[in-house]
């Protein structure tokens, strides 16, 4: 299983993509790019359509930072777009739809439930160097938080595009949002004053 910090596999995919109608293929990761990539369990389900919709709407400000948003499930290409046309939710997105009915990708970030042997619902965000960052992976009935997830990859932007001197650190505080300062921390003369 592919942990934080480590280079991501590589793979292609189909994806339905919503905004041309076509069936293209993606690549994870894509070189010089953030990736946020959202799992859910199955098209047609309740909560999925929920998640697709909260990212749906955070889609530009992603892209306006540089990052692409997939969501991939273990459902077919036909599926996705079946289901992108018919779920009033869903069908307001324009997120591209992955397949991995062959569950490779979901089964490289440890995501396959071992009861349905579908995806678990989950998020992985990678870096521009196609290195993982970002891994979360929850109980099937539990929505996602996007604003939170857009919040934990601006943080991880900072982080990554901020160059720091030697000793010092640049982190993320808890409860942290776009907007406000993340911590400067020298790591010698700061140890117990935070």
């Amino acid at each position: 299983m592919v942990e934080i910090g480590m280079r991501v596999p590589e793979f292609k995919a189909r994806a339905y993509i919503p905004n041309k109608d076509t069936i293209e293929e993606v690549r994870i990761p894509e070189p010089g790019k953030w990736l946020i990539i959202t799992f859910h369990p199955g098209d047609f389900t309740f909560v999925c359509a929920t998640d697709i919709e909260a990212f749906g709407a955070l889609q530009s400000k992603f892209e306006e930072n540089g990052a692409l948003v997939y969501a991939v499930s273990t459902d077919s290409i036909y599926a996705h777009k079946v289901w992108h046309q018919t779920s009033p939710r869903v069908s307001k997105t324009n997120i591209p739809l992955v397949d991995d009915s062959n569950k490779e990708i979901s089964k490289a970030f440890g995501f396959i439930n071992s009861k349905t042997g579908a995806a678990r619902r989950g998020t992985i965000i990678i870096d521009p160097e196609g290195n993982l960052q970002y891994y979360a992976v929850f109980n099937d009935a539990l929505g996602k938080d996007a604003n939170h997830i857009f919040n934990a990859f601006m943080g991880l932007k900072m982080i990554h595009d901020t160059p720091v001197e030697q000793g010092k650190l640049l982190a993320i505080p808890a409860n942290w949002s776009v907007g406000k300062e993340p911590l400067k921390v020298d790591t010698v003369k700061d140890i117990g004053k935070l």
